[in-house]
């Protein structure tokens, strides 16, 4: 995994030192080595920052040219059926021998003998990658089929450039940085900023399963080569419950195992859940030694699950190593996310993904995840009981699903969360109160288009906030474009796959792991994985309000029932707290009226009155808060 960038234009002078320097801002992604590759007359530079996991060696080293000539690549990510696809060529009549053992090398070989096309369709991996074609004159780029790996590209003047984090565009001496106005309220709304959307005018982020192509300085429109609506629409196999959870035991086996090839130390991040402790029983399961597995904690009540962890890892027999951090290590972190993030982020669970890879990276260089598994096998309390309680709720009289919905809306959530912290630690549901509000904003949505919008919005009127904008659309506000399909939790389910999933959960994993230099890698998005969990029907995976059935039977195989099964938590921390104590000063410094009239983005009586409910304790506004506050601190840096 490492870091590229590169420009095209008519500037033929210092290109070499330019993208050099622009590689260098992203360091951090890739502090083993550096490497550029120019072509003065086309006026191309591909810059490469390497943080070297296969072939150690110089000859895996990036920039790379394939065996012919033709093609140069810089690329980010790993492709863990290389050596399958080595054999291919090798049938094929690939006979001019090998340099090393790179999958970038295999990756050229493939280009040099099938053409992007069929090297698309054979690679399982996650990856951006540019593609300079001598011959044709032409630049490729690509990304991953489920977005695992970030891609920006767009042009400044007469210049076309892209890298895998913006900042490393910004050291280009064109760069002008305008704020696209129209993409902040989507930013309120989902707490990131959707592909292919960026928060910078005249760039955008290359979506999952495409690529484009910059012949004579015109950028086509993005090619899909994977199509997942596709994926989704399948026909649903028939399989017994025995030869269901055998069989995907036996792929999430195999696509585990590739994921564990690397020649430098790895090991695995371990909440205790059931998405984690799965990819970690399979994992010990391939080992002949005690896998390295990491949790961090928290002395917060609501916000630990270390103790789980713990368990799930002595049962295991993995190599743990367990963090409590303090709160003053995690405050620390906040001034920081700005920069680590590059784009407005605010999913706070982005602070402990982060110290979690920092503590990682202090043992190895690899850690695998247990992400993804919620879109693929149904895991989100929204198609359980949020679904269920939502078609229940519907059959109510209007008038009174109306009054509910008031009342609910309103709820007292601080004192319900007091209560709920009394209870018995098994019956405690983490931030009811919260969700209580929640069901109440929803309940007046009565189809299920609305219903899933509403939840999935921190903001449901977000243009509002930004004067003068108007959002733009994305796949979730234009159902037309969605696939038909027989039940409605797999349609969130799909948009999740292609919204949240990359948006949010992908975006924070990258940055928070490559910041310290630590590769990440998600068995559940192996594209066979996908389309074989999409293969069956969803009753495999939801029953009753039991989320991520199949999942759950793979898991017990290998670890008792009894040490996983628990209410889903998330990854949080308690942003609600610190913006009423220790953060108080930093909220307020970043609200400050004069500074907000002066930057001209958002209303800032709106934003002060709810600022002042929130400290007042009238209303809970703190995610919604939180997600203005990361705005603020990431506009405060640009």
């Amino acid at each position: 995994v490492c870091g590229i960038v590169g420009f095209l234009g008519a500037e033929s002078r210092g290109l070499k030192s330019l993208v050099e320097a622009m590689a260098l801002r992203i360091q951090h992604r890739g502090p083993d080595s550096a490497g550029s590759w120019t072509d003065d007359a086309a006026g191309l530079a591909l810059g490469h920052r390497r943080l070297a996991i296969v072939d150690l060696s110089a000859a895996g080293a990036q920039p790379m040219t394939s065996q012919d000539g033709r093609y140069i690549t810089v690329y980010n990510g790993e492709i863990y059926n290389h050596k399958a696809i080595r054999a291919d060529l090798e049938s094929a009549g690939w006979s001019t021998g090998w340099r090393g053992h790179s999958d970038t090398e295999v990756l050229l070989a493939a280009l040099q003998t099938w053409g992007l096309g069929k090297t698309l369709a054979k690679l399982n991996g996650m990856f951006a990658i540019a593609i300079w074609d001598r011959q044709e004159r032409e630049l490729t780029l690509v990304r991953d089929r489920a977005g695992e790996k970030p891609l920006f590209y767009g042009r400044v003047g007469n210049t076309f450039m892209f890298a895998s984090e913006l900042k490393a565009l910004r050291a280009h001496p064109e760069w002008t940085g305008k704020i696209d106005r129209n993409v902040v309220p989507m930013f309120l709304r989902h707490a990131y900023v959707p592909d292919p959307w960026c928060i910078y005018s005249g760039f955008k982020k290359l979506p999952p399963a495409h690529f484009v192509t910059i012949t004579n300085g015109q950028v086509s429109d993005p090619q899909c080569y994977w199509n997942f609506a596709n994926v989704v629409q399948q026909p649903r196999r028939q399989l017994s419950d025995e030869a269901v959870v055998d069989e995907a035991e036996q792929r999430l086996t195999k696509a585990v195992g590739m994921r564990m090839e690397a020649d430098v130390p790895l090991g695995a991040f371990l909440s205790g859940g059931i998405d984690s402790s799965t990819v970690v029983a399979l994992m010990q399961k391939q080992s002949s030694k005690p896998i390295k597995t990491f949790t961090i904690g928290f002395d917060v009540k609501g916000y630990n699950e270390a103790e789980t962890a713990k368990a799930v890892a002595k049962h295991l027999h993995t190599d743990h190593t367990e963090l409590y951090v303090t709160a003053q290590q995690t405050l620390d972190l906040v001034p920081r996310l700005p920069e680590i993030w590059d784009e407005p982020f605010a999913d706070s669970s982005q602070i402990p993904t982060h110290l979690l890879s920092a503590l990682t990276r202090q043992h190895v260089t690899v850690a695998l995840s247990g992400d993804a598994g919620d879109e693929l096998f149904c895991g989100y309390n929204r198609y359980g009981q949020g679904y269920s309680m939502h078609r229940k709720l519907q059959k109510l009289p209007s008038p009174l699903r109306k009054a509910l919905a008031f009342g609910l809306g309103k709820f007292p959530a601080h004192a319900v969360d007091r209560v709920v912290s009394t209870l018995p630690k098994s019956l405690r549901y983490p931030a009811l109160g919260d969700k209580i509000n929640k069901l109440g904003n929803v309940l007046s949505f009565t189809e299920h288009n609305d219903f899933y919008r509403s939840l999935v919005s921190h903001f449901p009127s977000p243009q509002n906030w930004v004067p003068g904008s108007s959002e733009a659309a994305t796949l979730l506000s234009q159902p037309a474009k969605w696939p038909v399909l027989s039940d409605f939790r797999e349609t969130m389910m799909y948009l999740d796959t292609l919204t949240y999933l990359p948006g949010d959960i992908l975006t924070k994993v990258d940055r928070a792991s490559m910041a310290v230099s630590l590769e990440s890698r998600v068995p559940f998005l192996d594209h066979e994985v996908m389309e074989f969990a999409w293969s069956l029907p969803l009753h495999m995976k939801l029953r009753g309000n039991e989320t991520k059935w199949l999942l759950r039977r793979v898991l017990e195989r290998h670890v008792p029932r009894s040490l996983t099964d628990r209410p889903k938590m998330g990854f949080g921390i308690p942003i609600e707290h610190w913006l009423s104590g220790p953060l108080l000063n930093w909220a307020e410094d970043l609200l400050s009226e004069t500074k907000m009239r002066e930057q001209g983005i958002f209303d800032v009586s709106a934003v002060h009155a709810m600022w002042r409910e929130q400290k007042t304790g009238k209303r809970r506004w703190h995610h919604q808060l939180w997600t203005i506050l990361m705005f603020q601190a990431w506009l405060g840096k640009q």
